[in-house]
């Protein structure tokens, strides 16, 4: 059974940046034995209790970083100290955060990628808590019988953390604004993404699950279209092509009345490559839509001008033309790619 979830412009949070702040180590004890027979004994310090960690954890239930947009400031509490007959401090309370999986975290300052949360369940640490100190019994040798010192905590660690999340799709539509994305996933799965006949109808990611032959289904991702420069950050820029990276199948369309299919087509590649050039290494296809608007002598000229490289289908949404015949073709490409998610 699959569980849909439709994610509006207001609700669906992919970047968040948060203030982490782990508890600081609880300090050693320095505490000397002591009983009514025994006014001085030896050294029964306890260690002090580690800092609490603060945690992101995938969990399968979430979209969206939304719940974590206005909680700026994450805090742990301190580790406990240690106390007599050498019994160790309790540690602060671990902070947990849970996240979608394919969420990134990343060092604000520095850029450095912390982890990736790839399953649901999976937890990854992003700041430590500062270690609880040594109590004095563990100073106790042939010297010194009664150390009266023990280690004091470590403090914990602050440091911004920026989780993004990369949308997780079998595949992933690629296009120029009014390209026919939505049109698509709206025709071939249950999702119901806004459409209008205007560039960036689309401001998010929007994804459905497309039913195929021998209730077989994979996920499909329409998200917001590329421009010419996309990669140096214009328009919705590098937030689409950020989900673009998970996709495991890249469903390239482009309208049959575009001016120039194929100079459409390779300023897309290109915005690609510049980007992140491991993304030409992805499987793909590419969809000339709203094809309903030729005849089949202007789709034989088209076709001839078509790279040769790429698998091409002429497709109509909204007249159901060559839906079937995508579908199939996508499912081959699903079938057959080690790395797909579906």
């Amino acid at each position: 059974m699959f569980i849909f979830t439709v994610m509006s412009g207001s609700n669906f949070i992919d970047y968040v940046k948060i203030n982490c702040k782990s508890g600081n180590g609880g300090a050693g004890s320095s505490h000397l034995f002591r009983d009514k027979l025994t006014s001085m004994g030896g050294p029964d310090g306890g260690d002090g209790g580690r800092g609490g960690h603060i945690i992101i954890r995938g969990n399968a239930q979430h979209w969206t970083l939304l719940h974590l947009k206005y909680r700026k400031h994450i805090k742990a509490t301190h580790g406990e100290a240690g106390g007599k007959s050498t019994s160790t401090g309790a540690e602060g309370e671990d902070v947990y955060l849970d996240v979608p999986i394919g969420t990134i975290a990343k060092n604000a300052e520095t850029g450095e990628e912390i982890g990736e949360i790839l399953e649901d369940g999976q937890e990854l640490i992003l700041v430590e808590g500062g270690k609880g100190g040594l109590g004095n019994a563990h100073f106790k040798n042939a010297v010194r019988q009664t150390p009266r010192y023990a280690q004091k905590g470590l403090p914990g660690e602050e440091q911004w953390v920026i989780l993004e999340l990369k949308v997780l799709a079998d595949v992933g539509l690629v296009g120029f604004p009014n390209a026919g994305k939505s049109t698509l996933l709206s025709v071939v799965s249950a999702a119901k993404p806004e459409i209008a006949n205007y560039p960036f109808t689309t401001l998010v990611p929007n994804l459905g699950i497309v039913g195929h032959r021998n209730d077989q289904s994979f996920i499909m991702a329409d998200i917001p279209g590329i421009i010419e420069g996309a990669s140096e950050g214009k328009g919705i820029g590098l937030r689409f092509l950020r989900h673009i990276e998970r996709n495991s199948i890249l469903l390239f369309l482009i309208p049959a009345d575009a001016d120039d299919i194929v100079k459409e087509y390779e300023i897309l590649l290109n915005e690609l490559e510049k980007y992140n050039p491991d993304l030409l290494e992805k499987n793909r296809l590419l969809a000339i839509s709203k094809c309903d608007m030729l005849d089949d002598e202007l789709q034989e000229e088209i076709a001839k001008t078509l790279p040769i490289d790429v698998q091409t289908l002429f497709i109509s949404a909204v007249a159901q033309k060559g839906i079937q015949a995508l579908k199939d073709a996508l499912w081959d490409k699903i079938s057959n790619d080690p790395f797909a998610e579906g």
